[in-house]
């Protein structure tokens, strides 16, 4: 390797350090900006719940106002119930069974031209 690759090399190792380093800093810096924000909403949050929490122990101490009196009921005369109709019957329910489903697949058999396999259908002599 010459003195010129050995110096190229060098230098993109110290660019990418660089840029690494600005990286993580930026990353840092990120985390902890969040981390700040996340602690200021949940101190409001926290402080929007004290004040409702306040504001319900106020309305428990507080009596609510008397209710009206219930006004009493007229009697009704009882109406005269009509005699219910028969229920119809249930409707009949016939069950009809598909037609069988058959399914042929048409394979090649060996010794369909009229030659046997040598299952009996003739043959030799003997």
């Amino acid at each position: 390797m010459n003195k010129a690759h050995v110096t190229i090399l060098a230098l993109l190792i110290a660019g990418a350090t660089v840029l690494g380093a600005i990286a993580v800093t930026r990353t840092t810096n990120l985390g902890h900006a969040a981390r700040h924000t996340n602690d200021a909403a949940v101190a409001a949050r926290a402080k929007q719940l004290g004040a409702y929490a306040a504001k319900l122990q106020k309305e428990l101490k507080a009596k609510p106002p008397a209710l009206p009196a219930v006004p009493k009921p007229k009697p009704v005369a009882a109406p005269v119930a009509a005699p219910a109709p028969a229920p119809a019957p249930a409707p009949t329910i016939i069950y009809h069974r598909p037609p069988p489903v058959v399914t042929v697949i048409h394979t090649h058999h060996h010794g369909d031209d009229g030659e046997s396999d040598g299952g009996g259908g003739g043959g030799g002599d003997d």
